[in-house]
């Protein structure tokens, strides 16, 4: 064997490994970062191809504070959350537009309407792709503030302005790019509560990444709920009556 050959499997392990390299470097800017986040949940056809979404399971705030847990979305901005317990059931509903509740553990058995603050925030929170995806398109901001340790592992913290204004603080897995993380402000009985909602426990289905475990706790309180979501359903067939708003009976 010549010399020339003798170098060839050389060479090309040295261009193997640079090619490599270069794959594997870390994300500089935002868009590479996100663009990593889609990928990591199955890309963006998959996840474009959720029309509908209903993730049912179990919440638990503590001894004795069970209750059996169902969220529906349907695009664009339509969602229904109903929560049960001891045989007692709690609904909120938005079409994106209008909402209401029957909240009877707050003493309402008839529908309620929902303020526009919460209608608000419930549309926010029924994108079924999550704001990062397509977030120049949705009229969002998003900025890299840096990157923090969380439960032992680095994660890049993103900086997101919803178009509405209202400000998250959504965090990377660096290694993963999977969501670990989401801090909030909500509006609780007109008080701003600041929300750290914490994903583990991911798993595919259809093809789409989901966080099965999800842990809610609130700034200043000892408290948390916890969420283990036990099914996942792709595109179910979710008519709009589900969503539209009931009209209270008159006094």
């Amino acid at each position: 064997m010549s010399r020339a050959n003798r170098l060839l499997p050389w060479v090309a392990a040295t261009l193997l490994a640079a090619a490599a390299s270069v794959q594997a470097a870390p994300p500089s800017t935002v868009d590479e970062i996100v663009a990593r986040h889609v990928a990591a949940r199955g890309g963006l056809k998959k996840i474009r191809s959720v029309e509908t979404l209903r993730q049912s399971g179990r919440a638990t705030a503590g001894p004795n504070r069970n209750a059996l847990v169902t969220r529906e979305l349907k695009r664009p901005s339509k969602s229904r959350f109903e929560f049960t317990v001891q045989g007692v059931t709690g609904v909120y509903v938005s079409d994106g537009q209008r909402g209401w509740q029957v909240a009877p553990f707050e003493g309402d058995v008839a529908p309620q309407p929902l303020s526009e603050d919460v209608v608000s925030e419930a549309a926010e929170q029924a994108d079924v792709e999550g704001p990062l995806v397509d977030w120049k398109a949705k009229g969002h901001q998003v900025e890299l503030a840096g990157r923090e340790i969380l439960g032992g592992r680095e994660a890049y913290k993103l900086k997101l302005t919803l178009k509405s204004g209202a400000i998250r603080y959504e965090y990377l897995d660096t290694k993963t790019f999977r969501l670990v993380r989401s801090d909030s402000t909500r509006t609780v009985r007109g008080r701003p509560v600041r929300l750290m909602t914490t994903f583990s426990d991911f798993k595919k289905t259809g093809g789409v990444l989901f966080p099965r475990a999800i842990e809610v706790a609130v700034e200043g309180r000892p408290s948390r709920l916890k969420v283990v979501v036990e099914k996942i359903e792709l595109n179910p067939p979710l008519s709009d009556a589900r969503f539209a708003p009931a009209v209270p009976p008159e006094p």
